[in-house]
């Protein structure tokens, strides 16, 4: 049985053997067709960090699968009161097809996973957004970026600076990461894709310096600035991403048909201009509805390979 944790668990074949299922079901979707590859299937989906796309995405990509998936709050379930995580997965497990864990460690979904009889599936830790960089990888696919391009990173060496690493070791791209001083990716993470790159060929690069990251690339990126459970160390850290904005000055220096991508929420000027969000080289929105196919394609892909 495979769980989908972090994208270091998968071989690039298998990460796009997901995206073409994803692929399958967004064109079925688009020409009405209705193929209930989950029918009576049930999802867990367990929120100890509140979301909007992550709930919507998942609980309607399970009905359009023909399933039905459950909403889990910290409030709703006895994790909210000290349960163990291993006593939980142990019980729900036996209940659904498939679970869902929106959550603040990598340990917990990592430790719910060990103890469950059936897939689980990491929707954000403080870690990784694995399914988040599945619907990134989509978009650049479907503009025609993700053949020898480069993407380029600004912002918090956080969970997306994280699965970027994790999706660029894996499938061979060039990625530069340029974070302020003190707001580096983890070192055990960069080391393990750097691992990867040896054989994927991806080009990886650390720097403090946007204008440099940002040169020449096919893709921008960012993200915001303070994640959720940061909002104590929000002022502090407006002033040490100064500098770290895209804005319209900083796209220039990328290619003249990049893209814009951003997981959203987006925090318009903080982390990006409403003049580049607004642009026609964001397609954040495309971006955000493949959250919802993506997601199909990585549950059905799980469904299948259970033993």
């Amino acid at each position: 049985m495979r769980h989908f944790l972090t994208l270091d668990d998968f071989t690039k074949e298998e990460l796009i053997e997901i995206l073409n299922i994803a692929f399958d079901i967004k064109a079925e979707v688009k020409n009405g067709v209705i193929n209930h590859r989950m029918k009576d299937k049930s999802l867990a989906m367990i929120f100890e960090k509140s979301s909007t796309r992550t709930r919507v995405s998942f609980e309607v990509g399970m009905t359009q699968l023909g399933g039905h998936a459950l909403f889990l709050s910290s409030r709703d379930t006895q994790l909210g009161r000290g349960e163990p995580v291993k006593d939980t997965a142990r019980v729900i497990s036996r209940m659904v097809d498939m679970v869902m864990i929106r959550t603040f460690k990598q340990k917990s979904v990592k430790e719910f996973a060990a103890y469950s009889k059936v897939p689980v599936i990491n929707g954000l830790t403080d870690e990784f957004h694995p399914v988040q960089l599945m619907a990134d990888y989509m978009t650049m696919i479907e503009y025609s970026k993700a053949d020898n391009a480069k993407v380029a990173y600004i912002g918090d060496g956080n969970n997306m600076a994280h699965s970027w690493l994790m999706l660029s070791s894996k499938m061979g791209f060039e990625l530069s990461i340029a974070t302020p001083k003190g707001y580096e990716v983890d070192e055990n993470i960069l080391s393990r894709a750097l691992e990867n790159a040896r054989t994927s060929g991806a080009k990886i690069t650390i720097t403090n310096d946007p204008k440099a990251t940002v040169k020449d690339a096919d893709v921008v990126t960012t993200d915001t600035w303070a994640s959720m459970g940061q909002e104590d160390e929000k002022k502090q850290r407006e002033l040490d991403f100064k500098g770290f904005e895209v804005d319209s000055s900083l796209m220039d220096l990328a290619k003249k048909d990049a893209i814009f991508l951003h997981c959203l929420p987006a925090y318009r000027g903080q982390e990006v201009s409403e003049e580049v969000l607004e642009s026609p080289q964001s397609v954040i929105f495309d971006e955000a509805e493949n959250r919802l196919h993506a997601q199909k394609g990585i549950m059905v892909w799980l469904d299948k390979h259970r033993s």
